[in-house]
């Protein structure tokens, strides 16, 4: 699969894969932040994507980040449609206890490319049974 990328920042840099047989690739900062607890910012990569049809970009925390800071992705993962051609940006979130810093040049956010199937819909009078029915949210049990 080829993903075309124009950066419109200066500064921006192409995604990368860290490691031969990763999943994700790395997203970087085009800036500096200053993100307290509990705070939100959207995160400039400085990146455009043309990503294939039948595909989408998921924008995802890095373990990193997540373990040691509390640095997570507030809509995670967050979806890059296809037909999407603006900048690719990652809504950061600090669940820390501290302020983090993050650094231009730095790596914030993973993305995967994963396949997606268009759905048809369509309407129904009953559906078919299941053991589990309509039961959710600890339906199963918690231990």
């Amino acid at each position: 699969m080829k993903v075309r990328i124009k950066r419109i920042k200066e500064n921006a840099i192409m995604p990368m894969y860290a490691h031969e047989g990763d999943s994700g690739v790395d997203l970087f900062s085009t800036e500096d932040y200053v993100l307290k607890p509990g705070e939100r910012v959207l995160v400039s990569t400085g990146l455009v994507m043309s990503i294939p049809k039948g595909y989408e970009g998921q924008v995802r925390p890095k373990s990193g980040l997540a373990l040691k800071n509390g640095i997570s992705v507030c809509n995670t993962p967050g979806t890059v449609d296809s037909g999407y051609r603006g900048e690719i940006g990652v809504i950061a979130i600090n669940l820390g206890k501290e302020t983090f810093r993050i650094e231009r040049g730095k790596k914030i956010a993973q993305m995967v490319f994963c396949k997606v199937e268009e759905a048809e819909f369509e309407d129904a009078d009953e559906l078919d049974d299941t053991k589990r029915g309509g039961g959710g949210f600890g339906s199963t049990g918690l231990g």
